[in-house]
């Protein structure tokens, strides 16, 4: 027993800790001061404070410990503290003026993303691995990579890498390293969901014998589509594969986690490869260089104009040769089309003609820059020549990079899709001639970076009035300022989602508005 209580009695045993602590404190310090110290005392001296210093090491652990824990699980840690959320950026855009170049440098580096930061990784338990093959071009493919992610997150599935599409009119070979940074990708999401470049080998037998179960998930579900329906599916089969990816989640009512996740992907973890980001960069550095600059969308390349039906302006051998591309193509399911009633219903692109008189009607200064972000415009020079006329400096980046700088972009139309998205933008004024894809992400996008100006035309009424003017029912000023007062609430400003309840399709698109990421 007296072992036991060796730093807690004197030697004769009894118990008398304070009075002895005292004592032993004096009979110390009048060593000290004789130049002497009892051997026992100092052993007892040396040993408590070794003693305190083990209990003040264990007491800091296990209180650091548990704040480290507290933190992760009340989600502090990482959005607070060591990373910064994906909105922080946005929300500054709204406090104070910043500069062009300040704006330019934000999103050519628009990622928070830092390695080299401390973070808690997601523990979850794998459910199972979930492939994807994209349909489609850069831009529904770049939302379809969002939704992945964020039914992948929901779901507790392992995401493999989507593969791109590579069998659409396009035939773009290029492969999701191509275009986007992959390691960027799967490390700034890390905490979010499992990323992985390829499937398992353990699997590859079954990838060989086709037994990898494939379906095309049904367009525009919520989370409970995926949670009652797809979860069963992706354990019972360990594997499952999405066969089409556009628009496989609905735009409104999922959780709010989930929409902020599409958020963090689209504006965060879809950086371009560092080659795309500097051509992209230099591009959007020599037309400021110059002054303001608007980026025209024209949707008016041969493969949309068939698709649509779309041939207003065109000659008798033009519509000719896009109805029977049209026919060509057996994924495109609408083949017998009236064109003229199309466009007076909002649903054809502006021609070039119609984009020209639209622009003067608006007033935009004669000298400013416009960047035709576009393909290869059908009809060329004779259809583009009352837009040369009216602004003569149009530019395309074919004109202003070189061949040997285009060269390596050559024949991938995504890559080439993905300098125009950064150049669309970085622009001071967006003007899109039909609300495609890249028309919808780009201004959800420019919604995020502040709102910046982005006309969206009403081509029912826009055509309307074109033809008005025409017919001399309208004069020219009449004209112009109908254009400007029916478009002056249509320039990409705040505002809420339109909801259709089952008709998704004629709703507000969550990624031209993604109005909760915008708060």
């Amino acid at each position: 027993m007296k072992a036991k209580h060796a730093f807690t009695q004197p030697s004769d045993g009894t118990a008398l800790p304070w009075k002895w602590l005292q004592e032993a404190d004096l009979h110390a310090l009048e060593g000290q001061l004789n130049g002497t110290a009892g051997a026992r005392l100092a052993g007892r001296s040396s040993r408590s404070r070794v003693h305190t210093w083990l209990l003040r090491l264990t007491t800091s652990v296990l209180l650091w410990t548990c704040l480290i824990q507290l933190m992760a699980l009340a989600q502090l840690w990482r959005p607070h503290i060591l990373w910064p959320p994906c909105f922080n950026s946005h929300s500054n855009l709204h406090n104070g003026n910043q500069s062009d170049q300040n704006n330019s440098d934000h999103f050519l580096s628009h990622s928070s993303y830092r390695p080299d930061l401390i973070r808690m990784p997601r523990v979850y338990k794998n459910n199972g691995y979930l492939l994807a093959s994209c349909n489609g071009g850069l831009n529904q493919m770049r939302s379809a990579i969002c939704d992945m992610v964020a039914i992948a997150s929901h779901l507790n599935l392992t995401l493999v890498v989507p593969e791109l599409d590579k069998t659409s009119f396009w035939a773009d070979q290029s492969e999701f390293e191509d275009i986007f940074d992959i390691t960027h990708f799967i490390e700034s999401l890390r905490d979010e969901v499992k990323i992985v470049k390829h499937l398992p080998s353990k699997f590859n037998g079954r990838v060989l014998a086709g037994g990898i179960m494939s379906m095309p998930p049904i367009s525009w579900s919520n989370e409970s589509y995926y949670l009652n329906e797809i979860l069963s599916l992706v354990r019972k089969h360990k594997v499952l594969h999405f066969s089409k990816t556009d628009t496989r989640l609905s735009n409104n009512g999922l959780p709010l986690t989930m929409q902020k996740l599409r958020c963090k992907v689209n504006f965060e973890a879809l950086k371009f490869t560092p080659r795309i980001e500097e051509l992209g960069k230099k591009l959007v550095n020599f037309l400021r260089s110059k002054g303001p600059f608007m980026v025209l969308h024209m949707r008016y390349e041969m493969d949309m104009l068939a698709f649509s039906g779309c041939t207003h302006g065109c000659t008798h051998e033009e519509s000719e040769e896009l109805t029977k591309m049209r026919y060509a193509y057996p994924w495109w399911k609408e083949k017998v089309i009236d064109s003229e009633q199309k466009r007076l219903d909002g649903f054809c692109p502006l021609t070039p003609e119609e984009t020209a008189l639209v622009l003067n009607a608006f007033g935009f200064d004669k000298e400013i820059q416009i960047y035709i972000a576009a393909g290869e415009i059908y009809g060329g020079d004779r259809r583009m020549a009352p837009l040369y006329a009216s602004y003569p400096n149009v530019v395309r980046k074919e004109t202003i990079l070189s061949a040997a700088e285009l060269r390596p972009f050559q024949n991938h139309s995504s890559q080439m899709a993905a300098l125009d998205y950064l150049i669309s933008v970085e622009s001071d004024i967006f003007v899109p001639t039909y609300d495609g894809n890249m028309a919808k992400v780009v201004e959800g996008h420019r919604r995020f970076l502040g709102y910046k100006q982005t006309i969206l035309l009403d081509r029912r009424k826009t055509v309307q009035l074109i033809d008005d003017y025409h017919k001399g029912s309208l004069k020219w000023d009449d004209f112009s300022l109908a254009i400007k007062e029916h478009h002056s609430q249509r320039r990409g400003t705040p505002m809420k989602r339109t909801v259709i309840p089952d008709r998704p399709k004629e709703e507000d698109y969550f990624y031209a508005n993604p109005e909760e990421c915008l708060s």
